[in-house]
């Protein structure tokens, strides 16, 4: 007898229809976005957390050891924390000051030099603090200051000292005044005069309108620099270390350089007083925006163009104030700078040119250690520049275009940096990767990771501005007619956008070249920098060196630039 065999029942599930393995498959835009939450999250978070538990681990668990040390045990702190607060309130009072105040008689007034407004504006902003800083201690220095030597010459008396505190104050102040310029210009340009002149009709005087209408409705403006201008001087390292530590006086930048010098290294004691300076950077941002809030809107619908004041009998004061701060703060920085690169050794400026040589450019264009330092800063330099405006590109689809709630947090972390000093950045990086197994500490990627975070703030707000820049109606047809979001981001928002993700990528490139506050804690031999490179030869005394690496930098920055754009003009990108 034979039997039929019976099948099995068969309890496979149906095969699934071709689009829902495809619904379920994850998306480019699924993909593109949580990388770039991830990344950013990354960048931003893991060196606080790691700075957060350096600071607090100890050997027998959690501990507060570091903060005692550090503030409670330290008999400076009294000092440290007036010399802090004296340098960056002062530097920012003179920066504020001095840069509305130009930009005020730049765009409101009919003030005379106009072009040497804009001069004094620009050139500064190309001259690094790295730069800058040596050409004051030539200038005004008590043993080698040229100013001392001529009230020397003239009244016998040289009462310049560009070390200390008010040295400080007025370095950091002026070499950060062109920024404040640059913003109190735009606001002031785009401010609807309409209701100033109607106050001038009504019979107020200039005064009372510039106190009660101006600088009101320039409010949000003059807050956001001086939020910029606060946040910067308390993380500028180099003004603070060769102006301060000359004569003993230190800010909290300088102490926790300070303190990584020391054997053994105390890491709590460093950490704790890097979360102090991140606590006063933090609380002054929420100041500001506290300050913002319910500010008056200066761009309406009218068309208007305001009014040129006109100075009267003061133009001729205005006029020689505007000479006199070009030629003391800007040209004859410059000036002894090119003077000094030309000496084997510094001397007085006089009307004879012998002594004059080549030598220390010979030196330094073939010095290994230079041309290895700017060898570093130009990869570090291209190599942040791409990825943070790749970052920057989805990070800001995501904050400008999406719906999602990750929008929001991911601005808010892309953001944070900013008030995170370089050194502090810099020693949450180091407690990260001197505990990780990835052998990246004392490498170019460790410094690479630093300056993509530090330039991630900049980048997005480049990036931001051009997504906004592209009509929403175009993603909306590109979607209406079957294009995929990365179709879409590919061929019509990234082309579009690509003029301000460039012109970003360009200001990455030359804070680059002038970054020393993270890098100072994360070089090793052969990682070296330029800022690395100019502040050794300054540690060892060779100040002609310094000077002629300062006009290097400055003419090497000029080239760079200069083909950049011309790069992007033969690739057809209008940078204007």
């Amino acid at each position: 007898m034979t039997t039929t065999p019976t099948l099995a029942p068969d309890h496979r599930r149906p095969p699934r229809p071709a689009a829902t393995r495809a619904r379920r498959r994850p998306q480019a835009r699924t993909l593109i976005t949580t990388g770039t939450v991830a990344v950013v999250g990354y960048l931003v978070l893991v060196p606080l957390a790691y700075l957060l538990w350096g600071t607090f681990a100890g050997d027998q668990g959690f501990t507060a050891a570091g903060f005692r040390r550090a503030y409670l045990d330290d008999r400076h702190l009294p000092r440290l924390i007036t010399d802090t607060a004296l340098y960056v309130v002062g530097s920012t009072l003179v920066s504020v000051t001095a840069g509305t105040l130009m930009a005020y008689l730049y765009v409101r007034t009919d003030a005379p030099f106009k072009r040497l407004f804009f001069l004094s504006s620009i050139i500064p902003l190309a001259l690094p603090s790295i730069a800058y800083v040596p050409a004051w201690i030539f200038l005004a220095s008590p043993d080698i200051g040229l100013l001392n030597r001529m009230t020397e010459a003239v009244a016998g008396v040289a009462p310049f000292n560009v070390y200390g505190i008010w040295g400080m104050i007025f370095v950091q102040g002026v070499h950060a005044t062109p920024l404040v310029f640059l913003l109190m210009a735009a606001a002031f340009r785009a401010m609807d005069a309409s209701l100033e002149e109607s106050a001038q009709t009504c019979g107020l005087g200039r005064l009372v309108i510039l106190r009660r209408i101006t600088l009101p409705l320039a409010r949000p403006a003059l807050v956001a620099a001086t939020l910029i201008i606060a946040v910067q001087a308390l993380e500028s390292f180099e003004v603070p270390a060769m102006l301060g530590l000359h004569d003993g006086i230190y800010v909290f930048i300088s102490k926790i350089y300070f303190l990584m010098q020391q054997y053994p290294i105390d890491y709590q004691a460093t950490g704790a007083l890097s979360l102090g300076l991140l606590v006063i950077a933090t609380a002054g941002v929420v100041l500001s925006r506290r300050a913002s809030r319910g500010a008056p809107q200066t761009i309406t619908g009218k068309a208007y163009r305001p009014r040129r004041i006109r100075l009267g009998r003061m133009r001729g004061v205005v006029g020689a104030l505007t000479l006199a701060y070009f030629t003391v703060c800007v040209f004859a920085p410059v000036l002894i700078l090119i003077y000094a690169s030309l000496l084997k050794t510094y001397r007085t400026p006089s009307l004879s040119t012998a002594g004059f040589t080549f030598d220390n450019y010979t030196a330094a264009l073939t010095n290994a250690t230079t041309l290895t330092a700017v060898r570093n800063s130009t990869l570090l330099g291209v190599g942040a520049a791409v990825v943070v405006m790749g970052l920057s590109a989805f990070a800001s689809w995501l904050v400008v275009r999406s719906r999602s709630r990750f929008g929001a947090v991911v601005d808010a972390l892309a953001f944070t940096p900013l008030v995170i000093p370089g050194l502090v950045l810099g020693l949450g990086l180091a407690f990260v990767y001197l505990r990780s197994p990835l052998p990246i500490y004392g490498t170019l990627w460790i410094l690479l990771i630093s300056y993509v975070t530090r330039f991630l703030p900049y980048g997005m707000r480049y990036a931001n501005t051009a997504m906004h820049q592209v009509s929403a109606e175009l993603e909306d047809s590109a979607t209406v007619f079957g294009a995929s979001w990365w179709t879409t981001m590919r061929r019509i928002l990234l082309p579009l956008a690509r003029p301000g993700l460039i012109a970003g990528g360009l200001y990455i490139v030359v804070v680059s070249f002038r970054e020393l506050s993270s890098s100072i804690l994360l070089y090793s031999p052969g990682t070296e920098v330029v800022g690395i490179r100019v502040f050794e030869q300054y540690q060892e005394g060779s100040l002609t060196a310094v000077a002629t690496l300062g006009v290097l930098l400055c003419a090497f920055l000029g080239v760079l630039v200069t083909a950049l754009f011309t790069l992007a003009g033969r690739l057809g990108v209008d940078l204007d």
